[in-house]
């Protein structure tokens, strides 16, 4: 395992997976018990890994119950993420979900009782409300940090206008600077890449992904009839529901034959790759239920693929980027005199 900076706007060292712990405990109707959470979370910390993803609704918060078991040992060791948003009960009460200042201060209180810790090293706004304004919003984290409850603050599944406005704002007012974005991304769920990831990588974001295999749609599982997230939850998965990603999934079966790696191992090393490329790190949030899915995300590590391979995997999943993408990719070369190819770009994407 190797480590990174989260973004370009922090110092926190975090390893280059992000174990999601939302398999820890049964809560929901599925998951890991106690005893296969703790083989998880040991072998991932044996492999070097450090950062942990948690929230207060994963398994109704059973998840960081478990979670504060494992760290008490080394707290400082981790790098401990929390969320709040949705609530940690299957209520939802009106006073205790939304980014509020009420709820905000409400749920980081309960979450680092039951994570049985003084601090949370990164804290998510889990989703937007739409009713919050970002300025009460924001000045909540940075009292937050101010008093050490939280070390970074971040925004999970907002849109990229909401985020570069967040981090506009936390400039100008100087609060503590929103650190980083986790949305979805993988194979199959590439609509990151027109707006919110080359906003990230412009503005020095972090970068945390989630579901790297479609709900395990990437696996092959499904064809074969295996059980997984899309039979035991019903819920944040993808499905052959048209031909790219009928075609997707054949590619990625594909070049596990050529590689002799797993289909899983394949489309995580496929993001590992493009976030070398990228202007920021990119984190996959991996989310095993079992130790055997977890040593095929580790092994994931030791795959490399070719150029022609990479390429493949980047051609078969792209998405068409849309308005106003399309509009100026085709006098790209007249803005810039003529002939693009010309003109060095600079290293990090300009705003």
């Amino acid at each position: 395992m190797r480590y990174t900076t989260f973004g370009h706007r922090t110092g926190l060292r975090v390893s280059e997976y992000a174990l999601g712990t939302g398999n820890f405990g049964t809560s929901w109707g599925a998951g890991a018990d106690l005893d296969e959470s703790r083989r998880m979370f040991d072998r991932f910390a044996e492999a070097g890994g450090t950062f942990l993803d948690t929230a207060d609704n994963y398994q109704f918060g059973e998840s960081e119950r478990i979670l504060s078991q494992f760290i008490a040992a080394d707290r400082d060791h981790f790098v401990v993420a929390g969320k709040f948003s949705v609530g940690s009960t299957p209520q939802a009460d009106i006073s205790k979900t939304g980014n509020s200042r009420k709820n905000l201060i409400h749920s980081v209180e309960a979450s680092l009782k039951s994570l049985g810790t003084d601090y949370i090293d990164l804290y998510w706004v889990h989703f937007p409300d739409d009713v919050t304004p970002m300025e009460e919003l924001l000045r909540g984290l940075d009292d937050l940090v101010s008093s050490g409850k939280i070390l970074h603050a971040a925004l999970s599944n907002f849109p990229a206008w909401r985020v570069s406005r967040a981090v506009t704002l936390a400039e100008l007012k100087n609060w503590a600077p929103i650190a980083g974005i986790q949305v979805e991304y993988s194979l199959v769920e590439r609509s990151a890449d027109r707006e919110l990831l080359p906003m990230a990588e412009s503005l020095g974001l972090g970068a945390a992904l989630w579901s790297p295999l479609g709900g395990g749609l990437l696996t092959g599982k499904y064809r074969n009839g295996a059980e997984g997230r899309l039979s035991d939850l019903k819920t944040l998965v993808h499905t052959e529901s048209d031909a790219q990603k009928t075609a997707v999934v054949d590619t990625v079966l594909a070049i596990a034959e050529e590689t002799g790696a797993t289909p899983a191992q394949v489309s995580v090393a496929w993001i590992r790759e493009r976030g070398v490329r990228s202007a920021t790190p990119y984190i996959p949030i991996i989310g095993p239920r079992n130790t055997r899915q977890l040593d095929d995300y580790l092994g994931s590590l030791d795959v490399r693929l070719t150029e022609e391979q990479y390429v493949r995997l980047a051609e078969v999943s792209a998405l068409p980027l849309g308005v106003p993408h399309v509009a100026t990719a085709g006098i790209r070369d007249r803005i810039l005199g003529g002939d693009a190819s010309l003109v060095d770009r600079p290293p990090v994407p300009v705003a």
